[in-house]
């Protein structure tokens, strides 16, 4: 008898960025926020009592549910709070598929859908972005699809391109399942689809507070949805699935949202230098509505050599060996400092034969 299911065994798992121990190396490949979190969140981590680490925490982490309602102007019962968004979509998958049933997925995209896909023994529809130049759009199989779930991240990743609301609207409509948009990035764009949600039961949105709110280390994460559907979620769900620091660290950011938009307005205007000054080298890249931007180097030179000549002079970018990204780097958007650094050793690696 077999150990393991077979599935299992002939899939391929997830590979996360690397993770230097270094800390002089300048990190632009995880898409973390590069400003600290708010200072209300160290001093809510200092205050944690030694009561508050005997006991279990709250199971549905009760004091970030009404903080982050009172954010969006929504009920607390529409909201989910999990391990960070990875535990949402494993939730998701959990609770929506099955064995044989269809999931679809957008090309490029999370690298973690199809590893989900493969766990649950799933069939996978995957759809390729349509690429024309710079501009990325759904592909017109997207509005006539017979799948249990859909997958859309929006503001999209890699590309950092983002779909506009009446198109989602469209797709969400012509869907017969759960559509997950998944939003960890969309602290950094111009809209969101929380307002479909009253809209569209079968819609949920995942959201992070590992890149807006500066807490990748914590690991804290919540989807949106009508009560309904995550009242079925909550079945399948780990018993106290965010713990008593994570959750107070949490509150303390999403109650401090003029800090967090200072952050994200630093981020975005530095997004923008970064993008004039890539193409002024030579590099082809999309707008980008995320805290990352995604280049294409230019004519005559190679992505995965300029992402090892990056890391051996300490700069650490993404590079994915995956069809259609093998020309391309993920570049997260740093501090005006880290990304200076980043731009001064491209002009050296150009101006090198």
């Amino acid at each position: 008898m077999p150990l393991v299911r077979e599935n299992i065994v002939n899939m391929a798992g997830y590979v996360p960025g690397e993770q230097p121990s270094d800390i002089s190396v300048i990190k632009l490949n995880t898409n973390e926020n590069p400003y600290p979190p708010s200072p209300r969140v160290l001093d809510a981590v200092q205050h944690i009592t030694a009561e508050q680490l005997r006991r279990y925490p709250s199971p549905d982490a009760k004091a970030f549910r009404d903080a982050a309602a009172r954010a969006h102007g929504i009920s607390p019962d529409m909201i989910l709070c999990t391990n960070g968004g990875d535990e949402l979509l494993s939730l998701v998958f959990r609770a929506c598929v099955g064995d044989g049933d269809n999931v679809a997925f957008l090309d490029p995209s999370y690298s973690l859908y199809p590893v989900l896909a493969a766990l649950q023994d799933a069939r996978k529809t995957i759809l390729p972005y349509h690429i024309i130049g710079t501009h990325w759009e759904f592909p017109p199989d997207i509005f006539k699809l017979d799948a249990k779930l859909l997958l859309i991240v929006n503001p999209n990743a890699p590309s950092g391109t983002l779909a506009d609301l009446p198109t989602l609207s469209r797709v969400i409509q012509a869907f017969p399942g759960v559509v997950l948009i998944d939003e960890a990035y969309v602290d950094f764009a111009p809209t969101s689809a929380l307002a479909l949600i009253p809209q569209h039961a079968n819609v949920i949105i995942l959201r992070s507070m590992s890149k807006g709110y500066g807490l990748a280390g914590m690991r804290f994460g919540y989807g949106i949805a009508q009560a309904s559907l995550l009242a079925q979620l909550h079945k399948v769900r780990d018993s106290y699935p965010c713990d008593a620091v994570a959750i107070a660290a949490a509150t303390a950011a999403i109650t401090d949202q003029t800090y967090a938009a200072g952050t994200w307005d630093k981020i975005k205007n530095q997004r923008t230098q970064m993008s004039v000054a890539l193409r002024s080298m030579g590099f082809t890249l999309p707008d980008s509505f995320s805290n990352f931007v995604l280049a294409t180097v230019p004519a005559g030179m190679a992505a995965a050599d300029v992402y090892q000549r990056l890391k051996n002079a300490n700069i650490l970018v993404r590079y994915f060996n995956l069809p259609g990204l093998t020309d391309k780097l993920r570049i997260t958007i740093g501090t005006a400092e880290q990304n200076a650094a980043l731009l001064a050793t491209l002009k050296t690696l150009i101006a090198a034969p």
